[in-house]
């Protein structure tokens, strides 16, 4: 017993600079494709970004943030749960709810910008994730969609990954049968995106 109290006495000046510097997070922002919509636990992008990292020895922590049925709306309304856990990365991944729901492009960018600027005033880094929208939404309304992001993008100098499933549609039984969401398979191959949007903001 005594010479545990004397390994945890010499141990306890280290203990308390872990704990007060643990491995920077990097937050995952966004709606159900970021939350792992029908995906079991464990088997998230965020997960999945999770392991690639500790396998290319990157030490920081992957928080999941996102919220299933979410809009930029409810992202701007979350951003104080975001700021609090002081992440050195955001990856944003908004507006697929607003896209289905027929929202205003003009609402949805505003609220786009809003999150982006919030976080970047916080020193954040900040990864930009975009998607599209079915065709019979409309060719007019799906390009305004997809100008969202790139012109967010090029206004705040941020690095952006146009279509957050892009490759993924190709793999069989990589998509959930409502022909949205992703599988675990889907997921994985998502995770391999984002690494590629975040690595030339990642520090060994």
């Amino acid at each position: 017993m005594k010479r545990l109290l004397l390994v945890l006495l010499l141990l306890a000046p280290f203990l308390h600079a872990f704990a007060k510097n643990p491995a920077p997070a990097i937050v995952c922002f966004g709606d159900s494709i970021t939350a792992g919509y029908g995906v079991e636990p464990g088997h998230t992008y965020p997960d999945v970004l999770q392991t690639i990292l500790d396998s290319r020895g990157y030490h920081y922590r992957v928080l999941n943030m996102g919220i299933s049925g979410d809009t930029t709306k409810d992202g701007v309304s979350r951003l104080s749960n975001v700021l609090a856990a002081h992440p050195a990365i955001v990856v944003v991944e908004f507006g697929g709810n607003d896209g289905l729901r027929g929202l205003p492009i003009t609402a949805t960018r505003a609220n786009l910008d809003t999150i982006i600027s919030t976080l970047q005033h916080a020193g954040i880094k900040v990864a930009l994730a975009g998607i599209t929208l079915p065709p019979d939404y409309g060719h007019d309304y799906i390009q305004a969609i997809n100008q969202t992001y790139v012109l967010a993008a090029k206004k705040f100098n941020v690095p952006l990954l146009p279509f957050i499933l892009d490759h993924v549609y190709t793999v069989p039984n990589a998509i959930q049968s409502d022909g949205i969401h992703p599988t675990a398979k889907g997921a994985a191959l998502v995770a391999d995106n984002i690494y590629m949007l975040i690595r030339p903001l990642l520090h060994k």
